[in-house]
């Protein structure tokens, strides 16, 4: 462990900024260049796919940031009152994300470790990429809403909680984005394109947490300090990048559909095959 190791933590911490709220699978990539990079090697493993996960959660800050007014006003009115029904209170708005968490939360718990040990490699994300393109471009032709209601805009039951919670499932495979399964999980339900990625904003809280915690506490006593160091460096850069990718990709999804992403994930699957081929990996 040096300082070289310490710069390649921050390349990936400007890769998570940068993939962690587009719909290309951030797991993806950061398995995909920790590769490439060097970041990886088989003798630490386990270290790097922890760090993958939890630089994540320095992405994830950034919706605490700059969503922090709305989540101020859930706690402001947390409890239902004269002036606040139910429906608009704080424990309604968190009691559909704890509904959306929980098919995801089940499966993941009971398999993480396997889930890490299996599906955490290049030829698993290349296939989880161009399946997940292809889907994405059937999913905006025949499933994509048309207006453009943002969350704060729009009312959400726990039936459509539960829609998208059910696609947030297909997040568990590296490749496949949450970004996209949350947002056409939202078509399913009926928020539009901007609803649906809020959402997911706000959603990746309670999972981005309990996923870092549950790594972190898998390897805390095995870090040395250079490793606590570069899980710093990485988690410092991937907050500082998606403060500025939020605000881009939602004026994005605004105006333009998805399926520029689409497309660049069946091409960069394609990219990763080809490196795999060649004994990039």
């Amino acid at each position: 462990m040096d300082l070289l190791f310490a710069l390649k933590a921050a390349v990936l911490g400007v890769i998570e900024g940068i993939t962690e709220f587009l719909p290309v699978s951030s797991t993806g990539h950061l398995i995909i260049f920790s590769n490439l990079i060097g970041f990886y090697d088989k003798t630490n493993k386990a270290y790097v796919d922890m760090f993958n996960m939890v630089i994540q959660l320095g992405a994830i800050l950034a919706v605490v940031v700059l969503y922090r007014n709305k989540i101020i006003d859930t706690l402001k009115n947390l409890l239902p009152s004269k002036t606040t029904p139910f429906i608009k209170s704080g424990l309604y708005f968190w009691s559909m994300i704890v509904i959306s968490c929980i098919p995801a939360g089940l499966i993941g718990i009971k398999y993480h470790s396997l889930i890490k040990e299996k599906l955490f490699n290049p030829l698993t994300v290349a296939c989880a990429l161009f399946v997940g393109g292809l889907w994405m471009l059937y999913a905006e032709s025949k499933l994509r809403v048309k207006h453009h209601r943002s969350f704060a805009d729009t009312s959400i039951t726990p039936w459509q909680a539960l829609i998208i919670g059910a696609f947030q499932v297909l997040s568990i495979i590296p490749g496949m984005s949450r970004s996209a399964s949350t947002i056409i999980g939202g078509w399913v339900a009926g928020f539009s394109t901007v609803a649906a990625a809020e959402y997911s904003f706000f959603l990746a809280i309670p999972v981005m947490f309990g996923e870092s915690l549950l790594n972190v506490l898998e390897m805390k006593a095995q870090l040395s300090g250079m490793e606590w160091f570069s899980l710093a460096i990485g988690f410092i850069v991937s907050f500082i990048v998606a403060l500025l990718v939020i605000d881009s990709f939602i004026t994005f999804l605004k105006k333009k559909p998805l399926r520029v992403f689409a497309i660049y994930r069946i091409v960069f699957a394609f990219v990763v095959l080809m490196c795999g081929a060649f004994g990039l990996f």
